[in-house]
């Protein structure tokens, strides 16, 4: 990245540069050995066009394809949504294979986590009250509301109770794709390790049958592991009675649970993005990316997800894959969701959302080649269906929607015991159990939403610390995090209502 005062260049010949700030119309410029004038008014984190471009020809950014100009381009005309779209095709990339093998720290980094008798780590100690189907959405939230900061505290090492609750359950099929999704999601929350304890509870009639769920759990104490049918126990009051009495015997046991030194090969971080804007694939997601790829020569495992998000940048990804079994299955995905998209009169390019575009994002492609910044440059080690139990370490990816509640609903219930969510425009997620970072992707949002963004990497478009400098630094806040440190979404007392999983098939 090379930059003057006034624009960023990202990658040497590329067709376009970044304002680092708003650049009025008639303002000279200098960038990557080219002067220029701006033709219009040029918004912060906006692309503005380097070098004449014709109408049908590619615009680069990254040294990639980012779209193909609608209209001829001049230099220092404002390049986005009104002369800039996407290819009407996406062709198959041909990459040679560049993965590398991770090379791993000989003094791995530890954190401070709570371990389970299974030996996987949680980076939080809660009770989680979860419901097979709506119709005992209610309960759940009846008995979680019951177990207030004020009633837990003699129980201090409980971070609390959280009732996980969704809108499916039953109205859908026996058998299919959209069965099988939630019992995965439902189960991976059940048998996760940031909930030393799980109650879970259903109406009794519903498709999603209780019994078959609980009987796939993994061991757990009986003690950590109760269920209840609500027309079986007497109905509402009776349930939540009932409920509240499992989750009071839990407690002391809980609380009883400790921190200790583990490796950081026990994290499992999911990578997320939202809110996106100009700054994202050059400030935040590189840092995050660098960040992981600390985790990975660690012994961690962080999860790419987010497929949509991807679309367009996949060819980077399957250039790292560790065989190529892992790199047709990614490869399959990409086919699955166009197909999805086609079938249902979508557009891939849709995914840039209002904000984005806002923002300074105007393609998919422009959106996805930022997004991957996220994964780093380690080797991709494995490709999973939404919510199935990571069982790789290193870099992997988890087929998902782009819309990330329900992106990091699957992320967590594969396993992952810290989210962290880049963000330009302003993202306030939060995630129980799992805690979620939240990394501002310049200054002026950090500083606006101080009390929402746990991290500013900002300071790197600022020229005030390297990519690396600022990988370093949210890795160590990583592993602070996992330790126990509040992020800014715990101490807001966000998480209790994010819990989304990808619901697909037919509502009957």
């Amino acid at each position: 990245m090379s930059d003057s005062q006034s624009l960023l260049v990202l990658t040497p010949g590329d067709d376009v540069a970044v304002a680092r700030g708003d650049i009025a119309a008639g303002q000279q410029l200098s960038a990557d050995g080219i002067t220029l004038i701006a033709g219009q008014q040029i918004p912060s984190g906006h692309k503005i066009a380097l070098r004449p471009v014709s109408a049908g020809q590619q615009v680069l950014k990254y040294g990639q394809t980012i779209g193909l100009a609608t209209q001829g381009i001049e230099p220092g005309d404002h390049v986005h949504v009104h002369n800039l779209d996407m290819p009407t095709t996406n062709a198959e990339h041909s990459v040679q294979n560049i993965y590398v093998p991770t090379s791993f720290s000989s003094e791995p980094a530890t954190f401070e986590g709570y371990v389970r008798d299974d030996g996987r780590v949680g980076t939080r100690n809660y009770i989680g009250v979860i419901s097979s189907v709506n119709c005992s959405a209610t309960v759940c939230k009846h008995i979680a509301n019951a177990f207030s900061s004020e009633r837990l505290k003699d129980f201090p090492n409980v971070d609390g109770v959280v009732a996980i609750t969704h809108g499916s359950g039953c109205g859908m099929g026996a058998k299919g794709e959209g069965i099988d999704i939630l019992k995965r999601t439902l189960r991976g929350y059940a048998d996760h390790a940031n909930f030393a304890g799980v109650l879970l509870i259903g109406l009794g009639c519903e498709v999603n049958q209780l019994t078959p769920l609980m009987n796939e759990l993994g061991d757990r104490s009986a003690l950590l592991k109760a269920s209840l049918i609500i027309q079986e126990a007497g109905g509402t009051r009776e349930a939540v009675r009932r409920g509240i009495a499992h989750i009071e015997e839990m407690l002391p046991v809980i609380n009883h649970f400790r921190r200790t030194t583990v490796a950081a090969s026990h994290l499992s971080v999911g990578l997320q993005c939202g809110g996106s804007d100009g700054y994202s694939g050059i400030t935040a997601n590189p840092a995050l990316g660098a960040a992981v790829d600390l985790l990975v020569r660690h012994g961690g495992t962080a999860i790419l997800s987010e497929t949509p998000e991807i679309y367009g940048a996949e060819h980077l990804l399957t250039a790292r894959a560790a065989s190529a079994d892992i790199s047709a299955k990614l490869m399959e995905r990409i086919h699955w969701w166009e197909a999805y998209v086609h079938h249902n009169d979508g557009d891939m390019n849709n995914n840039p959302s209002p904000g984005n575009k806002a923002g300074g994002i105007t393609t998919i492609l422009e959106k996805s080649l930022g997004a991957v910044a996220k994964a780093g440059t380690t080797g991709l080690m494995g490709v999973y269906h939404y919510a199935e139990t990571i069982d790789a370490h290193g870099l992997v990816f988890m087929d998902t929607p782009g819309y990330d509640p329900v992106s990091a609903t699957g992320q967590v219930a594969g396993g992952a015991n810290l989210i962290c969510f880049t963000t330009g425009r302003g993202s306030t997620y939060g995630c129980k159990p799992t805690p979620s970072l939240k990394i501002a992707t310049n200054t002026g949002l950090f500083q606006r939403m101080e009390l929402d963004m746990d991290f500013n990497a900002g300071g790197i478009v600022d020229g005030l610390e390297s990519v690396a400098e600022a990988g370093q630094r949210l890795f160590q806040l990583m592993l602070d995090t996992a330790s126990g440190r509040q992020t800014c979404s715990e101490e807001n007392g966000l998480g209790d209502n994010e819990f989304l999983p990808w619901q697909i098939g037919a509502v009957m």
